[in-house]
């Protein structure tokens, strides 16, 4: 069975950036998550146990998103990582870092990274 857990929209407000004032101030982000993960179990025992807990996935990524750093790039690394060190049992992950309102001449409603990394079972 392939399954996605989806965390849509998660909202943070962090001081990621490389002008001062964005280190100073601060910026809205928007943190959308997709990570493969065998649910098989959890689809048939309807046990916690058997899944990822949405609230652990929530306080990692707030975590992460509470360290300052230069680039969006960054942070979406890190809670790739931080993720894949706390849940051994991801197979892949896909993140988008979305910094809502960035500081450029022109209007837009934001600059995003996306990325994504196959992890292989071992």
């Amino acid at each position: 069975m392939i399954s996605i857990i989806e965390l849509s929209g998660m909202q943070f407000y962090a001081y990621h950036g490389v002008l001062p004032q964005e280190t100073a101030v601060g910026n809205q982000f928007t943190v959308d998550l997709q990570i493969e993960v065998d649910v098989t179990r959890a689809a048939f025992s309807d046990d916690l146990c058997d899944t990822l807990n949405y609230a652990e996935i929530y306080a990692l990524v707030e975590e992460e998103m509470a360290k300052p750093s230069q680039l969006i790039e960054h942070v979406a690394g890190r809670i790739i990582q931080s993720l894949k060190e706390a849940f051994p049992s991801i197979d892949r992950i896909v993140i988008k870092v979305t910094k809502d309102h960035p500081p450029m001449k022109g209007r837009m409603k934001g600059a995003s990274i996306v990325l994504s990394e196959d992890f292989d079972e071992e």
